[in-house]
């Protein structure tokens, strides 16, 4: 029997679901001219998506973002970083299985690259090897990083916390892969984080370790 169009509808029906749990357009004309977010992780997601699936791939990435060169100390509209990773996602998902694997992926290697720029540096040195005061310290670290949103941590015991992001652009499996990575940095153990989407622009996390 010929499969072709039923196979064809599944294909269109994942593209529809992907971009539905996305929300780019919605994220997008969310953002304003003064949110940005420092070239560092654009480099950090060009250089997943070159490491997985080649050079063509990390500049198809780049093309995505509009801009042909990245200082990582500039920060760059935001919107601009919502286009690169939706694009890093679409080449990412035949190895990492789907749309929020990809970004879990983006997130870990976006701590990664921060953590070894002078401000994840610091960041690291302030909290030495202690999980509560990395995520903390975190709080502090976000506002150097990107020019948007709130975060806070809510102590929920000795090794658990509620962690949460107010107006941040980013979907919520991005920052399970950045608070995934802050915490193993430091050296934490059986690391447990769950996002939630309250919102379009509003998650908590329930990080345990």
């Amino acid at each position: 029997m010929d499969r072709g169009p039923v196979e064809g509808s599944s294909r269109a029906a994942g593209r529809v679901e992907e971009s539905a749990a996305w929300h780019l357009t919605e994220r997008c004309l969310a953002a304003t001219p003064e949110d940005g977010a420092r070239g560092m992780f654009f480099q950090g997601v060009v250089g997943v998506v070159g490491f997985v699936q080649g050079e063509a791939a990390a500049a198809k990435c780049l093309a995505a973002s509009g801009l042909k060169e990245l200082n990582p100390a500039e920060l760059y509209p935001v919107t601009r970083f919502l286009a690169m990773s939706a694009e890093a996602t679409r080449l990412l998902k035949p190895q990492l299985g789907d749309w929020a694997q990809s970004l879990r992926y983006i997130g870990t290697q976006a701590t990664v690259d921060f953590l070894a720029s002078m401000f994840g540096r610091d960041l690291m040195q302030a909290a030495g090897r202690n999980p509560r005061k990395m995520l903390h310290h975190i709080v502090e670290n976000y506002r150097v990083a990107v020019s948007y949103g709130e975060r806070g941590v809510l102590w929920t015991g000795d090794h658990s916390a509620r962690f949460v992001m107010r107006r941040d652009f980013m979907p919520a499996p991005y920052h399970e892969g950045v608070l995934q990575a802050a915490l193993e940095a430091v050296g934490a153990q059986d690391i447990q984080v769950h996002g939630r989407q309250l919102s379009l622009l509003d998650t908590e996390y329930d990080v345990s370790w």
